[in-house]
C-alpha cells in the first residue's frame, strides 16, 4: 500500500520542521511538500495533489475557509486536516462547513495527530478539540457515525445548526420558524441529551455524525 502523502501548511518554519520530523518517522506517511501561507497552500496542493493537507487556520493570506475551498477545488481528492491552537467550537464549525475533514488542536499528543491523519485519509471525519469538551457519559450518547435515534428530524436539524455556531435567530430564519420555537427545541435537546453548553452540543453533533458532509 502506498504511503499517505502529506502537505504541511503552517507559517511557522520551526513547527513545520517538527512536524516533518514526526511524519517522516512513520513508515506509512511521506512528506509531499510544505507551504507557509494561504496562496502557497493552494498552489502546492494543485501541483502536488497530496492525500492530506495538514493546515493551520491562521496563516497569511485569505481567510482559512476560502483557502480550504480553493484547496479542495484545486485537488478534489485531497483531504484537509486542520491543526490549530484554536479550541473554540465556532472555529471548528467554520472549518468543517468549509470542507475540512478533520480538526485537531496543537496540544494533542503526537499519536493523536497521526491517528487523525490516517483517519481522514481513510475517508473519516476526525475531531479532537480539547479533553474538556468530552460529553458526559450516559445511555443517550450515540457512538460516532450514528444518528441520535431519540431525536426527531427537526430536532436533529436544529442541533446541527446550533452546533455550527448559528444564533437562535439565524436558526429560526433557516428553518422558517419563530425564535420562540427554536428556544423550545433547544430546551428539548438539553433535556433529552443532558447537555447544557454549546460546546457539548457541538461535540455530540460531531460524535453523532450530524456535521459529517457524508452523514
Amino acid at each position: 500500500m502506498s504511503a499517505i502523502r502529506v502537505l504541511i501548511a503552517d507559517d511557522h518554519a520551526v513547527l513545520r520542521s517538527g512536524l516533518r520530523m514526526l511524519l517522516e518517522a512513520q513508515p506509512d506517511i511521506e512528506i509531499a511538500g510544505e507551504a507557509g501561507d494561504g496562496p502557497q497552500v493552494v498552489q502546492r496542493a494543485r501541483e502536488l495533489q497530496p492525500d492530506v493537507v495538514l493546515m493551520d487556520l491562521t496563516m497569511p493570506g485569505p481567510p482559512s475557509g476560502e483557502v480550504i475551498g480553493q484547496v479542495l477545488r484545486a485537488a478534489p481528492a485531497t483531504r484537509v486536516l486542520i491543526l490549530t491552537m484554536h479550541d473554540d467550537p465556532a472555529y471548528l464549525a467554520s472549518a468543517l462547513a468549509a470542507g475540512a475533514a478533520g480538526y485537531v488542536v496543537k496540544k494533542v499528543a503526537d499519536s493523536e495527530l497521526l491517528t487523525a491523519i490516517r483517519a481522514v485519509h481513510a475517508g473519516r471525519t476526525f475531531v479532537d478539540l480539547t479533553q474538556t469538551l468530552t460529553p458526559p457519559p450516559g445511555p443517550r450518547m450515540s457512538r460516532r457515525g450514528k444518528q441520535p435515534k431519540e431525536l426527531s428530524r427537526r430536532e436533529r436539524e436544529v442541533l446541527r445548526l446550533l452546533a455550527q455556531g448559528h444564533s437562535n435567530q439565524q436558526v429560526a430564519d433557516q428553518i422558517r420558524v419563530s425564535v420562540k420555537t427554536v428556544e423550545t427545541y433547544r430546551t428539548r435537546l438539553r433535556v433529552k441529551l443532558g447537555l447544557k453548553e454549546r460546546a457539548e452540543l457541538y461535540r455530540f453533533a460531531v460524535e453523532s455524525g450530524l456535521l459529517n458532509p457524508d452523514g
